[in-house]
């Protein structure tokens, strides 16, 4: 004779069980999301505040060539103004001394 075992079905779970145990997870899974969107639009925030700090610092960085640029032109000029009078400076020296020296001669030559 072929015996044969025959499967006995275990108790099923009460289908309250079952529906208690897909509602943890599909809570643990939305804290999961929530979690996850969270994460995400903090970083969008901090993406859009890092672009923004980007734009300003841009800004500035313009802003301060555009100055440094007036400041280079401005200093040539008074570069240019300073070797201009002491070009004159040198001349007015040359001129004091040799007009000192002329008097010097005359004078040395009224005293003999």
């Amino acid at each position: 004779m072929n015996e044969r075992h025959a499967t006995v079905p275990r108790p099923a779970e009460p289908p309250s069980a079952d529906i208690e145990t897909a509602t943890r997870r599909l809570m643990a899974a939305l804290d999961a999301l929530e979690s996850a969107v969270e994460r995400r639009s903090e970083a969008d925030r901090d993406e859009d505040e890092l672009a923004t700090r980007i734009q300003a610092l841009g800004a500035d960085r313009s802003r301060l060539a555009d100055e440094l640029d007036g400041s280079l032109v401005k200093t040539r000029r008074l570069e240019r103004a300073n070797r201009e009078i002491a070009e004159r400076l040198d001349a007015a020296i040359g001129t004091i001394r040799a007009v000192l020296g002329a008097e010097e001669g005359a004078n040395a030559g009224d005293d003999k």
